[in-house]
């Protein structure tokens, strides 16, 4: 397959990058005058970031900052018209003298033509979009933000359910709650999360991809997805690249407090959790300074139970002529508690006029307790819906409680000398997740297969039995499984960026420069003891019965479910065992692993502005080693496996930007980056049981990706936007599950299952957004705010299997999992002086879940499409004071998956409504 970017030979491509640097790297004469300032609001004093700055007889322009501050350096002496312009307010004007050696001081404050107009641009529904959009109309790349305060005007938990609401993005969800974000229809494994800049681990054993519900939202000041990446970012991702941006005593003019206290109810267990959280940031003078250091703490708390119901089939069904046979079916039951804890402390200091200097800290526990009963039904022979047959049936108790912590530090500053600025950073990021010891699977089989069980509904499966089906002497301890495990992701980086502005032929550039090293280690342990033939240790008949062990029946409403497990009753059976006797060193070994990364890059790009053009052009290189430690076992022996890697990249990259008067623009962006496997994939683990094996593939290649985006943006007063973007992806080495069985060395196997790159890969797809502020309707109505967003995608991947039939290698074409071909979002908000309320749906399509069988497509695992409804309102008691509500699912719209057709279930779980009621005190 060809992307639009290989139509042209690869030499011009080449020169074409190469002539642009040189042009954007030949400087002039170095001037030495600067301007600087802050732009703030005139009644609040709220500093506005993303604000455009403008030397007019130059056309010179730079961004304000968090901070609401800019710096315009390397300007020669004389008077100039230096311009501002924010969203939603005229632009401002004045004449300024610039002197040689010295550093003009500017300062700008919005002056709103009433005070209630400084709300509406900087506070509530539109102003915390307007905040949102300035920093996306200024950016040099194409991105999408968030503001913290818009975070709180949606019925958002966690930092996953905020970033649903921007165009391009969705997210998958577990027990009903945001886990995952896809960007652009590429799953979370090929998407990079940073807090501040720097790079998260991920808590999961085997995968990149970080849960974003780990971090509460409540700790942030903002999130910004850069969906198209430049020279001076990591080359790391596919879909996009998410910036978590926490609290800074600088993002506010004054001494700063929030505090909120919520409850929350969920509808399926009659249950009611409560979160806290506290947020304050201060200036303070320390030395001959005036306010220069800056300090921001926030603590989060939130203690949540809930469950959900669900019945699944994990694709057991048996397609044949005759129509759909029901092969295995399970029935489940979930008491969930998930408690989130987090902390920030954020550190600021002026050292003087031109270093600035900081000491950023996040840290996020969250922990996962899990109790899940479960039914297991396997039919001797398959049966189709409405008819009997013959089954056995197993009861199945789980309950595991996982706690994953992360950590990121980061010290490091600015230094601005002249015309060139310096900044450095060494970071530190740390994720774990533990899994004390616990029960992972305490199974009680029937005595006797049951006759006559039935079902009805291939979608949601309602299990019909006899009576004996809910005897608890019907069942007896065949097997208990207890496990413990933990991830240890650490990684240390150290960064170097070296910027210098000046002119050619009378245009504004800028060159920039510099590196960046990381180093990750990520190891996994895990630990398994199978408790078995328990009659052989002392257990009588009647000791083995579930009877002795069961509790009342879940409140399960997908059918009935019969008695449930007693935890403390297993536990207590178990105690005066020795359990070294049942510890099983194949399973406790062959998950283990020790990997290390490394990654060292360096970078040049460039930056001019030819009047209304503003082109970027540059080129990264990153080299990765790579080295792994696992095991070998072929049934008799384990034997270590270590194994090195090393490769390296290019990126060359090319961004324009054309602005058509003061609020349209023209983007566009030729690209490219890579996605390292992950390392589930990469862990040197080869398992051989017979003519069976399976194992990971250390030597697998990264997934790289060029990228082509194009785009519109047009800009209407506060909180307005219409913009239209098409992009293209064409990804070399794509990564998929697949079956060796039979070829080269795999000849005398029957199954060998491991991962392999694939040729090629492609995604492309066009993405819209509205949203407006009604403020030319009369009267109430002008407090209505509309928005919306849609992306209509598609992909297409080919993957390849060996077929020992046909004595040769087979494909078939695939989309790529989590790849929605629509996701929307449309929200309705009104606000009046001390009141709002806001309705919120959210859309995704179908989506491949699951390769099962790489052989045939009828196996693919799909989930349905889901549509989500939430409200959430708002009450001022006092300026500083107001109560909210908010109600979640309010479709109480389930999770589906299915396989062959949206008829045959793979997968039903519901969750029920959730309602929230909370007060937040502040003096903002």
């Amino acid at each position: 397959m060809n992307s639009i970017a290989t139509k042209c030979a690869p030499q011009v491509r080449r020169q074409l990058l190469a002539s642009a640097i040189a042009v954007l790297t030949s400087a002039s004469v170095l001037a030495d005058g600067q301007i600087s300032g802050q732009l703030t609001t005139e009644i609040s004093g709220v500093p506005l970031q993303g604000s455009r700055v403008k030397i007019e007889e130059l056309n010179v322009s730079t961004v304000t900052g968090r901070d609401g501050r800019y710096n315009l350096t390397g300007i020669e002496p004389g008077r100039y018209t230096l311009s501002v312009s924010y969203l939603g307010v005229q632009t401002m004007q004045r004449t300024v003298e610039v002197v040689d050696n010295k550093t003009l001081v500017s300062d700008f404050k919005i002056q709103p033509s009433r005070p209630e107009q400084e709300y509406v641009i900087v506070m509530g529904q539109a102003g915390s979009l307007n905040k949102a959009l300035n920093v996306q109309r200024s950016a040099d790349n194409l991105v999408s933000a968030v503001a913290a305060d818009a975070i709180g005007q949606f019925p958002d938990t966690n930092v996953s359910e905020a970033l649903q609401r921007l165009p391009g993005l969705s997210i998958e969800r577990d027990q009903g709650e945001g886990r995952y974000v896809r960007v652009r229809g590429l799953g979370p494994d090929y998407n990079a999360v940073t807090v501040n800049g720097v790079n998260l681990p991920s808590p999961d054993s085997g995968r990149r991809a970080v849960a974003l519900d780990v971090i509460p939202s409540d700790l942030l000041e903002g999130l910004v997805v850069s969906k198209t990446l430049t020279a001076d970012m990591d080359a790391n991702s596919l879909g996009g690249s998410i910036d978590i941006q926490s609290l800074s005593a600088f993002d506010r003019d004054d001494m700063f407090y929030s505090f909120t206290a919520e409850a929350s109810y969920n509808e399926l267990t009659e249950s009611t959790s409560p979160k806290l959280a506290l947020t304050a940031s201060d200036q303070f003078s320390i030395g001959s300074g005036t306010d220069n250091l800056g300090i921001a703490g926030g603590i989060s708390w939130y203690d949540r139970e809930f469950g959900s119901d669900n019945v699944e089939t994990g694709g057991g069904w048996d397609f044949d002529d005759d129509g759909a046979l029901l092969e295995e079916v399970e029935q489940r039951d979930y008491l969930i508690t998930r408690e989130r804890s987090g902390a920030t402390l954020n550190f600021d200091y002026k050292l003087s006029e031109n270093t600035e200097l900081y000491w950023r800290n996040l840290y996020s526990k969250y922990t996962d307790a899990e109790v899940r009963q479960a039914n297991i039904f396997e039919f001797e022979d398959g049966v189709m819906a409405g008819e009997a047959g013959v089954a056995e049936v197993g009861r199945e108790l789980k309950d595991r409680e996982e706690t994953q912590e992360i950590l990121s530090t980061a010290l490091g500053g600015t230094t601005r000398l002249d015309s060139w600025t310096i900044d450095y950073r060494a970071a530190l990021s740390e994720s774990s997740e533990d899994e004390p010891r616990h029960v992972s699977g305490a199974v009680f089989a029937g005595s006797d297969a049951f006759a006559n069980v039935s079902f009805s509904d291939t979608r949601e499966p309602y299990l019909s039995t006899p009576d004996a089906f809910f005897s608890g002497d019907s069942y007896e301890m065949d097997e208990v499984e207890k496990a413990k495990s933990g991830t240890d992701d650490s990684e240390e980086s150290f960064q170097l960026d070296i910027t210098r502005d000046f002119f050619v032929a009378q245009h504004s550039a800028q060159l920039k420069f510099g590196g960046k090293y990381r180093n990750r280690e990520k190891d996994n342990d895990v630990e398994i003891w199978i408790y078995e033939d328990l009659d052989e240790h002392g257990f009588s008949d009647e000791q083995l019965l579930l009877s002795g062990y069961a509790q009342g029946a879940p409140d399960y409403s997908l059918g009935n479910f019969g008695p449930g497990i007693n935890t403390d009753a297993v536990a207590a059976s178990l105690a005066g065992l020795d359990d070294s006797e049942f510890y099983s060193e194949e399973d406790s070994t062959i998950e283990d692993f020790d990997v290390e990364e490394t990654v060292s890059a360096a970078y040049l790009m460039g930056r001019i502005d030819l009047n209304d053009l503003r082109l970027i052009a540059g080129v990264r290189y990153e080299d990765t080693e790579f080295s792994s430690k696992g095991t070998r076992f072929d049934g008799d022996e384990f034997s270590p496996v270590e194994v090195d890697n090393q490769y390296d990249n290019f990126f060359p990259s090319v961004h324009a930007r054309y602005a058509i008067g003061e609020n349209t623009q023209l983007r566009g962006s030729w690209t490219n980056s890579l996605i390292r496997p992950n390392f589930e994939q990469l862990a040197p683990n080869f398992v051989i049981d017979d003519e069976e094996a399976e194992f990971g593939n250390p030597l697998l290649d990264p997934m790289e990706a060029e990228n082509l985006d194009f785009g519109f943006e047009h800009y209407m007063g506060v909180a307005g936007v219409v913009s239209a973007y098409i992009y293209y992806k064409e990804i070399d080495n794509f990564i998929y599950q697949t079956d060796l069985a039979g070829a080269d060395q795999y000849s005398d196997y029957d199954e060998a299952i491991t991962f392999a790159n694939g040729d090629s890969a492609e995604v492309s797809g066009i993405e819209l957004a509205f949203s407006k502020q009604m403020d030319f309707l009369p009267g109430a109505l002008s407090g209505l705010l509309l928005s919306a967003n849609a992306t209509f995608s598609d992909s297409e991947a080919s993957l390849s299997y060996y077929d020992a039939d046909e004595g040769g290698w087979l494909s078939r074409d695939s989309k790529l999992p989590s790849q929605s071909d629509t996701t929307g979002n449309l929200s309705i908000g009104y606000e009046a002086s001390s009141f709002n309320m806001r309705l919120a749906a959210n859309y995704k399509s179908e989506y491949l879940l699951e390769v099962q069988d790489v052989t045939d497509a009828a196996e693919d695992v799909y989930v349905d499409e889901q549509t989500q409804l939430d409200f959430s309102a708002r009450y001022y008691l006092t300026e500083g004071m107001q109560v909210y509500f908010e109600a979640l699912n309010l479709t109480d719209e389930p999770y589906y998956a299915y396989v062959n057709d949206n008829q045959y279930n793979a997968q039903y779980e519901s969750y029920g409504l959730t309602f929230k009621l909370g007060l937040t005190l502040t003096n903002f």
